[in-house]
């Protein structure tokens, strides 16, 4: 029996998994200090984006958790960026601050090379995302990138309920639901949001315990998907390696060939 005849559902993470989330961020940081004056725009500018990963890491983190909002994160992160340049900044301006680089965020969402060639040489299974994020955002981000419909996805909601049942994919998002990966729960929110057992759903993404491992431990097929240079540096090999048992591909490409494998 292959893994394919048993895997009726592909689900993904969307950040550094489908979308080019970390380039998105850097070529937003340097528009900001190149646009900002100062010695925030005198700084090296790979210093700047990579204390801008570190600090996404620690607020977004803290929001994840419910230690912050989900606006407070961004108040934090901005304040603790400009801070060590001697620019203080209230909560609106932090937030006006936020806006502004969301700008340039926004403008730089692509598309990982190999996602569209990669979804196109899967089998007719029905396809999903699952994000640790705020579900708008990551809607207008999926919008933005052109997979909304071409996926026809639609939100599952926080009762179980699904905004719009005839669309094929779903997106189960935690900002929704109120438990992160990797809680087994959101995974198995997403089996039950399509009404398939864990063990009939394969989940792909860049984070080895957050993605690989929370849905290996949630009953589904849990694949790594180690990008090497286009890692995410705050993320690089921090959760440790893949352990016996979930699988990691270097590209999505090799995604369709994974599900044809022989199943242990």
């Amino acid at each position: 029996m292959s893994a394919l005849a048993r895997i009726e559902v592909v689900l993904f993470d969307l950040d550094d998994t489908l979308m080019a989330h970390t380039r998105a961020v850097d070529e937003a940081i340097a528009l900001a200090q190149a646009t900002a004056g100062g010695a925030f725009a005198a700084d090296d500018t790979v210093a700047v984006q990579r204390r801008w990963a570190q600090l996404e890491e620690v607020h977004y983190t803290r929001y994840l958790t419910g230690e912050l909002t989900y606006l407070g994160q961004r108040v934090a992160r901005a304040r603790d960026l400009l801070g060590p340049y001697g620019i203080e900044v209230s909560d609106d301006d932090a937030l006006a601050w936020f806006e502004r680089y969301l700008v340039g965020y926004r403008d730089a969402w692509r598309l990982f090379d190999d996602v569209l060639p990669a979804l196109d040489a899967l089998p007719p299974v029905r396809v999903g995302i699952i994000t640790n994020g705020d579900l708008a955002f990551q809607t207008d981000k999926l919008a933005r990138i052109a997979l909304w419909d071409r996926l026809e996805l639609t939100a599952v909601r926080a009762d179980s309920s699904i905004d719009d049942p005839a669309r094929r994919g779903r997106v189960i998002a935690s900002g929704e639901l109120g438990v992160t990966k990797p809680d087994a729960r959101i995974f198995h929110a997403a089996a039950r949001a399509f009404d398939v057992a864990p063990a009939q759903c394969a989940y792909v993404g860049d984070r080895v315990r957050t993605d690989a491992v929370g849905a290996h431990d949630a009953g589904m097929l849990g694949i790594w998907l180690d990008r090497g240079r286009d890692r995410n540096p705050m993320t690089d090999h921090a959760e440790g390696d893949a352990p016996a048992g979930v699988p990691s591909i270097p590209t999505l490409l090799a995604l369709p060939a994974l599900l044809a494998l022989p199943a242990p």
